[in-house]
Formats: structure tokens, C-alpha cells, sequence
């Protein structure tokens, strides 16, 4: 690994400060954060801001094969040098902006059985919505369609002026995605695992905990990078749960549920019998709750984007069983589901 300000000082380049560009400068450190990511030889990565390639090389040498996402066409050539230097043939380099790249097309190239179960998931599905709400348990199906389904595995480090935008197109594509190793600054990292009650959760952590298990793994000092940041780094761990259904009708499982450290218990949200547009308008409640996060859900969530007056968010508030006079802060990740089917109904109700 080539320091970062050795490569840019030698083709009279700089870190754009528009971008985010902290380069992660110590090998040991990067290192550690794809030992951390356990990643192995089934494993396709794509990385997100592969930068100057500090993390891109660790993880080829340890994966079948990393997709290295970078937009900054001044790094290209520096990246593809790095890459070169190291002996690593398993990286595809894919020049463009993250929220331009294909994930699914991706994850459709690489795992040709993504799709296997998907039609038998469905049709349970629906019997199971059918059937007053019971909870959905998708046993096994038949030895040729036991296996998991393959999935990316997501890392980067990402630059502070796109993270929440980039989890948030995470959630939407999780479908493909396994589990994603990334690394925030702090305080964002801080606000995505914080459970209820505290200034440090709001919308992003209630989205975040509704569809995943989030950890830390280890904390990265501002020394560490080039140029040196104002703030400290922290790597997580995003484990998503089995999907809703996604924009294309289809559903994708690999287990029936999944443990969630924040809830306490097993949780899954095929529990709640979500469908697509239920899950939109769960972000929709979330986001309408922290609109205002200072007032009471009775006044932040009446004549918000949800369409809904005082009298029926009143009524949805009683009965979910939520107090009108709490705040978004305090309520869990159940709670907001609970509340969102109450919405639902009162939404369907007066179409």
C-alpha cells in the first residue's frame, strides 16, 4: 500500500474536499477492517469509494471477486497502478457514481440462483396475508431449493455528505445485499445504532434497526487518514433481514428469522406480514415522526406527508396503543410498525 499523499503529491493531484476524500492511509488499519469483515472465498464484494484502493487490495486477496466503485476520474489510473502492483486479477472496476451503479444487475451477474425460490415465496406469501395476518414461516422447500441464495457483500469508506444516502439505497436494494462492513464518521455511526430514548436516534437509526442488525467493530483514529479529519471513524457491521418484497414483485429469503440484538428477541418483518407498499409508507411514518422531533406525534405527524388530520391521527395513535403525547425518540422499531399498520388501515379505509 502507497501512502495516499506519496501517490497524490506525484501526479499533482489533491483530496477534494467536495467529495469527502479522507484516504485511509495506514495498512495495518485496513488490515484489520477486512479481517473484521470476514470475508471469504465465496464472498463477491462491492466497495463503495474504492479511493486509492487501501481496502480494495485486502479484500481481493481474501474474496472471489470485488466490483471497486470509484467516481473521482483523477483516481482512476492511481487505482488500476495499486491493483496492478499488488498481483490482484479478481477486481472489476466499474467508474461511476454509486447511486448510478446497478446493484441488482450485479448480484443477478454473480449468483445465477437468486431467483429459485422466489415464485414459492410469493404464493406463501399471500396465503399467509390471507389468512387474518398470521405470521409468515417459510419453511424449507424442496433439496433442490435449499440452498442460500448468494448476496453481495457491501464495505467502504464512506464520505459523510452521502452516508445516510447511500444506507438508505442499501435498504432499498438489501434484496441482494447480505451484510455491509462500513465506515462513518463518529457521531453518524453513533446515530445509526442508538437505541430509543436518546437525542442520538432518529430516522435513519429506526430504518436502520427495522431492517437490520447493526454492531460496531472498531474504531478508526483521524490520524489514520490522509489528509487528517477533524473527527474519528467507526466501522459497523449492517446485517439486513429477509426483505419486503422489491419494486419487481419478487421476494428473496434465506432465513425464516433473524435475531436482532436492539429488539431482544427473534425478530423478522415478514412477522408483521409487510408488503411493499406497507414498507414505503413505514418510511414514510418514521420520517414524518422525526419531522418534528421536539413536538408530540400527535402534532407531528397531523397535516404531515401522510395525509392524515387530527382526528385520525388520534385514532391511529389509540389504536396502536402509542400515547399521543410521546415523541418519535421513544418509540421502537414494533412500535413504529405497529403504528404504521394502524395508519394503513385508516389511509385504505378513506380512499
Amino acid at each position: 500500500m502507497t501512502y495516499p499523499g506519496t501517490l497524490l503529491r506525484a501526479s499533482q493531484l489533491f483530496a477534494k474536499k467536495e467529495l469527502g476524500q479522507n484516504f485511509l492511509a495506514d495498512p495495518n488499519a485496513a488490515k484489520r477492517i477486512v479481517a473484521l469483515a470476514q470475508i471469504s472465498k465465496d464472498d463477491v464484494v462491492l466497495e463503495i469509494g474504492a479511493g486509492l484502493g487501501a481496502l480494495t487490495v485486502p479484500a481481493a486477496k481474501q474474496a472471489a471477486k470485488v466490483y471497486a466503485v470509484e467516481k473521482d476520474d483523477r483516481l482512476i489510473q492511481l487505482l488500476l497502478n495499486e491493483i496492478t502492483a499488488a498481483g490482484i486479477n479478481n477486481v472489476e472496476l466499474i467508474h461511476k457514481d454509486i447511486f448510478k451503479v446497478d446493484i441488482e444487475e450485479i448480484a443477478r451477474r454473480e449468483f445465477s440462483n437468486i431467483d429459485d425460490t422466489a415464485e414459492d415465496i410469493e404464493k406463501a406469501r399471500i396465503e399467509c396475508m390471507a389468512d387474518d395476518r398470521k405470521p409468515v414461516r417459510i419453511e424449507h422447500m424442496a433439496d433442490d431449493k435449499k440452498h442460500v441464495r448468494g448476496k453481495l457483500l457491501v464495505i467502504g469508506n464512506l464520505p459523510y455528505n452521502i452516508s445516510s444516502q447511500v444506507l438508505f439505497r442499501l435498504v432499498e436494494k438489501r434484496a441482494f445485499v447480505s451484510r455491509a462492513i462500513l465506515m462513518f464518521q463518529k457521531e453518524l455511526a453513533q446515530r445509526i445504532c442508538a437505541p430509543p430514548g436518546g437525542r442520538d436516534y432518529g430516522r435513519l437509526s429506526a430504518v436502520m434497526q427495522y431492517c437490520s442488525d447493526v454492531k460496531t467493530l472498531t474504531d478508526v483514529g483521524a490520524g489514520l487518514f490522509f489528509p487528517k479529519p477533524d473527527v474519528e471513524s467507526r466501522v459497523i457491521e449492517v446485517n439486513f433481514f429477509t426483505p419486503a418484497p422489491d419494486p419487481s414483485g419478487r421476494l428473496y429469503f434465506t432465513d425464516t428469522y433473524e435475531e436482532s440484538s436492539f429488539l431482544g428477541t427473534k425478530y423478522n418483518i415478514s412477522d408483521y406480514n409487510l408488503s411493499l407498499e406497507q414498507e414505503i409508507f413505514l418510511f414514510k411514518v418514521i420520517k414524518a415522526a422525526f419531522s418534528k422531533r421536539r413536538k408530540t406525534l400527535r402534532n407531528s405527524l397531523a397535516g404531515s406527508e401522510l395525509e392524515l388530520n387530527k382526528v385520525q391521527t388520534e385514532e391511529g395513535l389509540n389504536v396502536a396503543g402509542i400515547d399521543p403525547e410521546r415523541r418519535a425518540e421513544t418509540l421502537g422499531v414494533t412500535e413504529f410498525i405497529d403504528l404504521t399498520l394502524a395508519f394503513w388501515k385508516i389511509s385504505q379505509e378513506n380512499r
